[in-house]
């Protein structure tokens, strides 16, 4: 229900009137209801040059050895199961010297054939938003260059009412003012307040509609208490398998891939009916991201 509320501004959550909001909020759902698959667009990058020479996250530890080898067979697995499961993959050609580029998500926002690019904060990865602005542009894309920081899908996450936008880290709060005027969607502000978790999409993911999963421990107070009022009957994550980069996932309204560690997600996942999907992206985590970070969603206009 996008264009209902007038929101000039990001919302916050200090001064909002709740009562027109909890209208929306989102119900819990029970595994009785039927769930559907709907085919998505997703731009991949093969991690062709990954490697971790530098630490911009505390995942990161150049001490540590990378398998490149091993990083493109898991990655190929998560390609090829996208496929089987009837969605559309396109990909974009990695670039020497950007090891971090296989983390597509982080490339652009896409919404409605919009695109909102990438700015990143850190030198190590400047290089990447232009070669996804470039890939967009050079397919018909209109591109809005950001003004402001943000770090593309790594801090917007779309739901059916709302872009959810996270702050803290990476991604800076004038950039959710610029993304709300640029998509003219309603943009909530979401703060992180632990480090391992720098990227929303580290801490929370969409569902379904507005139906997410997510981590309390990584936003601050009022962040969690605007969560709780939008998504009363979100599925919450425990610890253990937030450390295992479980809420990087990727759904399809029905289908649900995330790694395969977080037993305990997918054991709640599917008491709402929904199909857990486990894929291993260990030397993908090394770098600090895992299924969604490795994907981006390409949203066109409904037909």
């Amino acid at each position: 229900m996008p264009g209902t509320l007038p929101l000039p501004f990001p919302l916050s959550f200090d001064s909002f009137d709740w009562s027109a909001m909890n209208a929306l909020a989102t119900p819990q759902r029970s595994g009785s209801v039927p769930r559907t698959m709907r085919r998505r667009h997703y731009l991949m990058c093969r991690p062709s040059y990954f490697e971790v020479t530098y630490s911009i996250n505390p995942w990161m530890d150049p001490a540590k050895p990378v398998d490149t080898e091993l990083a493109v067979t898991q990655w190929e697995r998560l390609r090829a199961l996208y496929l089987e499961l009837g969605h559309r993959v396109d990909l974009i050609d990695p670039m020497p010297g950007l090891p971090d580029m296989v983390y597509a998500a982080n490339g652009a926002t896409v919404v409605e054939d919009k695109v909102f690019g990438a700015r990143f904060r850190n030198a190590e990865r400047a290089a990447e938003g232009p070669a996804y602005s470039d890939w967009f542009r050079s397919r018909g894309f209109a591109v809005h260059e950001p003004e402001h920081i943000n770090e593309g899908e790594g801090d917007f996450l779309v739901t059916e009412s709302w872009i959810l936008a996270g702050c803290g880290f990476r991604s800076v709060p004038e950039g959710h003012a610029e993304a709300q005027e640029f998509f003219g969607r309603p943009v909530i502000s979401l703060e992180l307040t632990d480090p391992r978790y720098y990227h929303l999409d580290t801490a929370l993911a969409a569902l379904d509609g507005d139906e997410v999963m997510y981590n309390p421990e990584a936003f601050s107070p009022g962040s969690r208490a605007v969560l709780e009022r939008l998504f009363p009957g979100a599925v919450l994550a425990d610890p253990v398998d937030a450390e295992v980069f479980g809420l990087n996932a990727v759904s399809d309204g029905r289908h649900v891939v995330l790694p395969e560690a977080a037993t305990g997600l997918a054991a709640k996942l599917r008491e709402r009916g929904l199909e857990p999907i486990g894929m291993e992206l260990s030397e993908l985590l090394k770098g600090g991201g895992s299924v969604k970070c490795c994907t981006l969603e390409v949203r066109h206009c409904a037909v």
